[in-house]
């Protein structure tokens, strides 16, 4: 199956454009239009950020998101939350030292306001922003200077130290009910597309070091119903509950909101449940309590991102094993699975991952850790993607089955002249104030050769994806005869019908346009 799909790209790749159904038919299985393609920022233990005035970090991040959006990638996690800290002006947390290098210290300008900049220029790239929290690191290896406006300072009590980490004790209730105000203040003020949390719940274990959690387990546990034996049952329950608040947090303040997790890459081994994974390594249910297959059969979460970091052909944790184990359950949860991008271009095997993630089921994309191997285009990862496997933008998955009405389609598709460019641009229908869902995000541009089918779901008739209700066209798109249509796509990710056709004859250039 692997070498008919890569003959089948090789074909397409020397076609270009195509035009029969069977090439039409193989296009659309190697390049989908729906394709969740995300990419991690990391902030804690970076030094990219702290210290950089307001305008040093806007420049930064709009060259970085330009060079990302050139690389196909649809969707920003950004680390807003190393350690409860902020890198947004919060009233529950102080400004993070890996921002300003010193935490609870302001940036030189004090109206700057870095998640709200980020969030606008995603958008106006046509990306998504999801704010990416960690919940209960508080003090990374041995950091105890905390500012005076850290939860710690006032509740030393819910905090305890593990493996030289200050962490919050999971199984101090008003730890949970902190942590679920941080986030509904977040999705409050902020026009995100999703909140995300990684692999952090119980701390990884420590050979000889049990986590310290004999005192809230002797006052929480067993008025819970849990007895000294089943201390296990007792964490996963604690992050369970964590889970499905946030879950309520996130969809009672914006339904549109996805909510999602990116885990540790094993659930269980087969050596530990006969319906595990045959890996041989840590694992998310017995060693960081995190029952994650309960969130999802239950939908606490909106998609889930396991952690696929290895080789294919790993002896202890395979990639391929793993991929098929977790698109074989039985669930409706998407999948977007994680992947290591040092990793994966040291041995080699991109083409082969994109290849069995686009033919497993239920996986409906990937992220990329970290952004900045991108960025480095480490091992010509930034150009195989430009060139292959992100070789046409593509719209991220809806978000909602339950929620599929379209958003109204675009009007009044023309092209006018503004500041010296010639631009397509489009009228947006009247918007209901009450009805924010309906709201359009994106902008989805389309163009086909005169005379071909207009057909919306290929994604090789993309041109481009934007925030902004108008798109650049260059000398050459006017040169040759194209149809052009647009359409919208809301905050559930659903798209409208598309608009009335503008059909350009290829003398457009020469036309007198006067703002028409």
């Amino acid at each position: 199956m692997r070498n008919k799909l890569l003959l089948a790209l090789a074909l397409l790749l020397s076609l270009g454009a195509c035009t029969t159904s069977r090439l039409v038919k193989q296009e659309k299985r190697i390049y989908p239009k729906r394709e969740f393609r995300g990419a991690w920022f990391q902030t804690i233990y970076q030094n990219d950020y702290r210290g950089l005035s307001a305008d040093d970090f806007r420049a930064l991040m709009d060259q970085r998101l330009d060079r990302l959006k050139r690389y196909g990638i649809n969707a920003i996690f950004f680390q807003i939350r190393p350690e409860a800290d902020a890198f947004y002006p919060s009233r529950y947390e102080p400004w993070s030292r890996w921002l300003t290098g010193r935490q609870g210290e302001s940036p030189d300008d004090d109206a700057f306001d870095p998640l709200a900049y980020l969030i606008e220029a995603c958008h106006l790239r046509g990306l998504e922003f999801h704010a990416w929290l960690n919940p209960y690191r508080a003090g990374a290896t041995d950091f105890e200077d905390f500012a005076e406006t850290h939860i710690y300072r006032r509740h030393p009590e819910w905090f305890v130290r593990y493996n030289r980490m200050t962490l919050f004790d999971p199984g101090i209730p008003d730890c949970r009910l902190f942590i679920c105000g941080v986030v509904r203040d977040i999705v409050t003020r902020y026009d995100i597309d999703g909140i995300h949390i990684d692999d952090y719940f119980y701390p990884y274990p420590v050979a000889g070091e049990p986590f310290p959690d004999e005192e809230s387990f002797s006052r929480y546990g067993p008025p819970a119903g849990f007895s000294a034996n089943r201390r296990d049952d007792w964490r996963r329950n604690n992050i369970n509950l964590l889970i499905r608040e946030l879950k309520m947090t996130v969809a009672s303040a914006k339904p549109w909101v996805s909510f999602g997790v990116s885990p540790f890459g094993i659930y269980r081994n087969k050596s530990s449940d006969r319906h595990g994974s045959d890996t041989r390594g840590l694992q998310d249910y017995d060693d960081l309590y995190a029952d994650v297959v309960l969130w999802m059969k239950n939908g606490w979460i909106d998609y889930c991102a396991p952690q696929l970091y290895w080789e294919i052909g790993h002896k202890s944790a395979d990639y391929s094993t793993l991929i098929r184990w977790w698109s074989g359950l039985k669930t409706r949860t998407p999948l977007y699975i994680g992947q290591d991008v040092a990793r994966t271009m040291k041995a080699g095997q991109l083409a082969q991952k994109m290849i069995e993630e686009r033919e497993a089921k239920r996986v409906d994309g990937h992220i990329f850790w970290p952004a900045g191997e991108l960025l480095r285009n480490n091992g010509h990862v930034a150009d195989s993607l430009r060139r292959i496997w992100h070789r046409y933008p593509a719209l991220t998955p809806p978000l909602s089955k339950a929620y599929t009405d379209r958003p109204d389609a675009v009007q009044n598709l023309r092209i006018a002249q503004t500041d010296g460019a010639t631009r397509l641009v489009w009228d947006i229908a009247p918007q209901d104030p009450r009805a924010p869902r309906k709201t359009p995000m994106r902008y989805v541009v389309y163009r086909f050769p005169l005379g071909e089918r207009r057909d919306i779901s290929r994604a090789s008739m993309i041109v481009a994806i934007t925030g902004e209700p108008s798109f650049q066209l260059r000398d050459s798109d006017l040169e040759l005869p194209y149809t052009y249509v647009v359409t919208a796509v809301d905050r559930y990710h659903n798209e409208s019908k598309p608009c009335k056709p503008l059909k350009l004859d290829g003398r457009t250039r020469y036309i007198n346009l006067r703002g028409k």
